[in-house]
């Protein structure tokens, strides 16, 4: 299955690059700058296209990030410290992220005869990301089904939509995933913040699967206060 992967340098995305290439033809790599604060991850994608020897393409869709105002993400609002299913973090919502991002890619897909669009959604971000979970994956696929009809037939690739950061940090192991060469914060430091709600999920899930987590943290403890402030 010929597919292109839409990777934005965080450790899902990468993680899912490395199973495209090990279980499928990967074709590229289709990169978004919509104006993030954490925009730096999107050079951990271009390491991740080269240590793959694939194409890496990233896409200025800065004007559309300014108009989707109001994010922690975009906007000059602070990122929340504390668990990613916390309420606060709806915060971070850009609106409609994943579908314009998507309908781009299946745009690029078709028009260069690849057979599917892979997205790194999971089960985590079922809780804040509307536009991440299934039943949105379901109806994106039926619409895309309609808006190429009788020119292409390409398979919305969501192999992870319904598992946990926990998988996908094994499933990344399996298939030889540099964590380190993976980009998380929300923050957008020199480091690794530890406590916003990525960092949170990150260092939680290296923790569940017993996988030595290399990443740098400002705080490396944050994570357990924010695990114990959620369970009360």
């Amino acid at each position: 299955m010929k597919t292109l992967v839409v990777c934005s340098g965080g450790l899902d995305s990468i993680s899912l690059a490395h199973k495209v290439a090990a279980e499928h033809e990967l074709a590229g790599l289709l990169s978004f700058d919509y104006g993030q604060r954490h925009s730096k991850e999107l050079a951990f994608a271009g390491l991740c296209a080269e240590r793959l020897n694939v194409p890496h393409r990233i896409i200025d869709i800065r004007e559309i990030g300014r108009g989707l105002s109001g994010s922690a993400l975009t906007d000059n609002v602070e990122v929340p410290d504390g668990h990613y299913a916390e309420d606060m973090m709806k915060v971070t919502v850009v609106p409609n992220r994943n579908a314009i991002m998507l309908a781009i890619a299946f745009g690029f897909a078709a028009a260069r005869k690849s057979e599917a669009v892979a997205t790194a959604v999971h089960g985590g971000d079922h809780f804040i990301y509307p536009d991440c979970r299934p039943p949105f994956i379901d109806a994106f696929q039926m619409m895309q089904d309609r808006a190429l009809e009788g020119y292409a037939n390409i398979r919305l690739y969501t192999p992870y939509v319904n598992l946990t950061k926990a998988d996908i940090v094994e499933d990344g192991a399996r298939h030889g995933t540099p964590f380190a060469e993976t980009w998380s914060c929300y923050k957008g430091g020199k480091r690794h913040c530890g406590r916003c709600g990525t960092c949170v999920e990150r260092r939680e899930a290296f923790h569940l699967c017993g996988h030595p987590d290399p990443t740098d943290y400002e705080d490396a403890d944050f994570w357990l206060d924010a695990l114990r402030r959620r369970s009360v």
